[in-house]
């Protein structure tokens, strides 16, 4: 689970004390969106074909990646 202290946020407030805007560190941002675009890509692939361990190792050594 995101432990969002991590990130030591500050918050922008309207008059009455409402929280509407979070600052954290470019650190923090760049981050956050590689977080972001690796979930994206994981429901990209979603729906695609899975490969066992065993075809895996197979398809690599048959294309030279891996020697037997």
């Amino acid at each position: 689970m995101l432990d969002l202290e991590q990130f030591k946020p500050q918050y922008i407030t309207d008059v009455s004390g409402k929280k509407t805007a979070v600052i954290v560190s470019m650190e923090a941002f760049q981050a956050l969106l590689e977080d972001i675009d690796d979930l994206a890509a994981v429901a990209e692939r979603r729906e695609e074909p899975t490969l066992s361990h065993e075809q895996l190792i197979a398809d690599l050594k048959q294309h030279g990646f891996l020697q037997s």
